[in-house]
């Protein structure tokens, strides 16, 4: 009797070239959902900064709570910061290291780069530089696997669930939403989905 392998869920958009210009959210978790990042100070165990520590006109009403990194998370916060350099066409915007998943705001500007370049771009994403040899310019997928695969070299494991999570950015609206859901989410731990009560 032939076993039927389990349909895995696809979670990329069909047919969109995730080589395109734009911006990404992406959202990268451990495995089994381990804190093996970092960990995040919550209810009584948190202090909140002494004033003196802020800096000179600090917004009064925000006492930022952010991790406090293991070994692996700032592995990881290294890593991130890596990422700009390693393609010319990619920035990460805005990340945040969580306890046991990570949020990037990625931005891809193969256009631009093509222009300030000389490069052409034909429609399916690869680039042509002077010397008529074909490059394909990054997508998401790859930019992802090379940063878990990175990781996983320098610990001698990989911390990583299969795949990731990705959202296409579609206006400044969004964008936003984005950009504050980040900046907020070591405050609201607690509420977060991938938090679990111990």
């Amino acid at each position: 009797m032939q076993r039927e392998l389990p349909v895995r869920k696809q979670i990329r958009l069909k047919d969109y070239d995730y080589s395109n210009s734009g911006y990404y959210f992406v959202t990268i978790c451990v495995q089994d959902k381990h804190e093996l990042l970092g960990k995040i100070d919550v209810g009584a165990n948190y202090v909140r900064p002494h004033l003196s520590t802020l800096p000179v006109r600090p917004h009064l009403s925000t006492f930022p709570v952010r991790p406090h990194l293991s070994e692996y998370g700032s592995i990881v916060e290294k890593e991130i910061t890596v990422l700009s350099k390693t393609y010319d066409t990619v920035e990460i915007i805005k990340h945040v290291v969580m306890p046991n998943h990570i949020h990037m705001i990625i931005k891809i500007d193969n256009d631009g780069q093509a222009a300030d370049s000389g490069l052409i771009v034909d429609g399916n994403g690869r680039t042509i530089n002077g010397n008529g040899r074909t490059q394909f310019a990054p997508t998401v997928s790859r930019i992802i696997k090379q940063f878990k695969g990175s990781i996983t070299k320098q610990i001698g494991f990989s911390l990583w669930q299969k795949s990731f999570h990705d959202h296409i950015i579609r206006d400044e609206s969004d964008y936003m939403e984005i950009w504050n859901y980040i900046d907020k989410n070591p405050e609201k731990w607690t509420e977060d989905c991938y938090f679990i009560k111990k």
